[in-house]
């Protein structure tokens, strides 16, 4: 006579209506994924892999174990890079996988209070609001424009706030008062033979501390023959709430932008940032249950194409020539790379301009730690993944190191201050930037 099987726990539960089942089976625990995962090459420990994870999940619904806090804790060090799905023989969509576990465990979490008033803050009524992030902007410039930052570095206050707090403020760029739209309207026409019409995804963040990178964004699409229309009414990717466990509200985010999108006219929508474009072309799984915008989803995901990409499909560009040669390294963006199949683009605009020397950095596409906002939520193996790859950046001797997407330009600006060789002048710019500073206009 058979044991009697012993009911779930409410997150087994949970889980088990939530996981895609034939995802976690597919799964042949062949081991390829080890080598390419940044949490097991630092750990050297099995949990810390995709194939462990995926076993505990797995374990969770077969009611094989019971879900506690240390397996909250294995999902919670995922960086969520993804590099794990080119190197999977099987195909396993680990992403899928891992946004499902967080999203389960999110439903059955206890905050402390602090993280629970942070989240609120963040979460629901700060990044969705455009209005708010704008006023962000402006409390951040009055930050740095009036002195006060002068004051707290200088009087130490900073050491109040957490390391990771104090490294992310002291490499914020130049906040600017406006957005893109307000800067440059909702519409550039194309310079030249008109090549096509591409929208821009200004994103929230990018939007706010980036925003000068969005408007040449735009202006370097024009000279490559794009008319460039930017939306007005679109908002957050939902990105940061799919990787925090919160995909309902990923979900509305993104029934929101296929809206905005679908007003208008266009061959291809832009992104500028790996994070963001690696949701953004996947709207057709966030959307596949929602039979009223699953088939809106699949159309939005379809036009969604890196900068970069766009930039190498459009008229040649033109550019300077500098005096001196300029020796450049390129840092993928890990969503951009392996969710969004590119990097060799952004490689092909750097070899077009004139008298530079492009250098290949070593693991290039291994995550610098950055990971959305895992390096102020993990900022231990944060800071052991970003030593690491500063290592091989001094190595290039490098004076300019690129990359696409704003999380990994400011990890990359915090690593140059901590683990940078002062002797070789490196700077960290967004590849757009650079382009954009040489390009004949």
């Amino acid at each position: 006579m058979s044991a009697p099987v012993k009911p779930l726990g409410p997150l087994a539960e949970t889980l088990k209506n939530k996981l895609n089942y034939d995802e976690l089976t597919n799964c042949m625990r062949c081991g390829f994924c080890l080598p390419a995962c940044p949490t097991y090459e630092e750990t050297g420990l099995e949990a810390e892999s995709p194939r462990g994870r995926i076993a505990l999940m797995k374990a969770a619904v077969d009611g094989v174990m019971e879900p506690n806090i240390l397996f909250e804790e294995q999902m919670s060090h995922c960086l969520g890079c993804r590099a794990c799905e080119p190197a999977c023989p099987a195909g396993v969509q680990y992403g899928e996988l891992i946004e499902q576990t967080l999203d389960s465990i999110e439903d059955h979490k206890k905050h402390s209070i602090p993280a629970k008033v942070t989240r609120k803050v963040l979460l629901d009524n700060l990044i969705p609001k455009k209005k708010r992030m704008r006023q962000l902007g402006k409390l951040i410039k009055l930050y740095q424009k009036s002195g006060l930052q002068k004051v707290a570095r200088g009087t130490g206050i900073m050491k109040l706030f957490p390391e990771p707090l104090r490294d992310m403020e002291r490499v914020l760029p130049d906040i600017q008062d406006v957005g893109v739209v307000e800067k440059i309207g909702t519409f550039l026409p194309a310079v030249g033979e008109k090549v096509g019409t591409a929208a821009l995804f200004r994103g929230c963040i990018m939007d706010t501390l980036f925003t000068e990178t969005n408007e040449k964004t735009a202006k370097l699409l024009t000279l490559a023959g794009y008319d460039v229309l930017i939306p007005e009414a679109q908002n957050c990717c939902g990105a940061l709430y799919a990787h925090s466990g919160e995909m309902d509200q990923a979900k509305q985010l993104a029934i929101h932008n296929v809206q905005a999108f679908a007003e208008q006219e266009i061959d291809v929508i832009v992104s500028n940032a790996g994070g963001c474009g690696a949701l953004l072309i996947e709207y057709d799984r966030v959307l596949a249950d929602e039979p009223e915008w699953a088939e809106a989803g699949e159309k939005f995901a379809s036009k969604v194409k890196d900068v970069a990409d766009i930039l190498v499909a459009g008229n040649p560009l033109a550019y300077e020539q500098p005096d001196n040669g300029t020796k450049v390294t390129y840092q993928d963006s890990c969503h951009l790379r392996n969710v969004m199949g590119g990097g060799s683009a952004a490689r092909e605009l750097i070899k077009q301009v004139a008298n530079t020397e492009y250098i290949e950095l070593c693991e290039a596409d291994r995550c610098c730690g950055s990971a959305g906002t895992y390096n102020l939520l993990q900022p231990d193996m944060a800071n052991q993944l970003l030593e690491r790859k500063m290592g091989h950046v001094n190595e290039t001797e490098a004076e300019y190191l690129l990359t696409s997407n704003p999380g990994c330009l400011l990890q990359m600006k915090s690593g140059i201050q901590k683990h940078g060789e002062p002797a070789l002048n490196m700077s960290a710019h967004h590849l757009v930037d650079f382009l954009y500073e040489r390009v004949k206009r």
